[in-house]
């Protein structure tokens, strides 16, 4: 490995490996409530989904090959953002979602993955970014802390996996102004 880290677009060919990393996670975690792991297809029709929606879909990719969408470099992570509710008046607020290859935790790819992530979700105008975590992932909301979001709730037993229930942390970021203007889209 040399080390350097690059944080590009998805595209199609990465859902191998972003099915590959997210498997772990679904069988091994609680990090997700999934359950079982999307196949190959699924993981194509995610990435095309969120793209074609206007969200964010990002890779953090090994080496200098994986500048600018090349397809070299091992892909490491992965995040994306999505609509927070399906009701118009979310449209201004993203979820975020960073998942990090086990064998590449604690090598700062989380915090590369999301600060990318956020960037472009300012860039395209939403005002708010919400994570929704697993009371199972104190890492993630450290993560999440670093990167300017704070605490907003829990929600007690909302999730149950491998025989227990869960708690989910909620942790809100306003991106660019927040709700300190009206968003492009209603100005007069």
């Amino acid at each position: 490995m040399n080390g350097e880290l690059t944080v590009c677009d998805a595209v199609e060919q990465d859902a191998a490996a972003i099915a590959s990393i997210f498997a772990h996670y679904v069988l091994e975690s609680t990090a997700t409530f999934e359950t079982e792991p999307p196949c190959l297809e699924e993981s194509r029709r995610r990435i095309t989904a969120t793209l074609e929606a206007g969200y964010p879909f990002l890779v953090v990719r090994e080496g200098d090959e994986g500048r600018a969408g090349a397809q070299g470099g091992r892909v490491l992570g992965f995040g994306y953002a999505h609509r927070y509710g399906p009701r118009a008046g979310y449209r201004f607020s993203v979820e975020t979602t960073i998942y990090v290859a086990p064998d590449s935790l604690g090598r700062g790819i989380g915090g590369r993955l999301l600060g990318a992530l956020l960037d472009q979700c300012e860039a395209r105008g939403f005002r708010q970014a919400f994570a929704v975590i697993a009371e199972s992932e104190p890492a993630s909301v450290v993560l999440h802390a670093r990167a300017g979001f704070l605490p907003v709730g829990t929600l007690t037993a909302a999730g149950w996996k491998h025989g227990k229930w869960l708690d989910v942390f909620v942790m809100q970021r306003a991106l660019g102004e927040g709700n300190q203007s009206l968003p492009e889209a209603v100005i007069p």
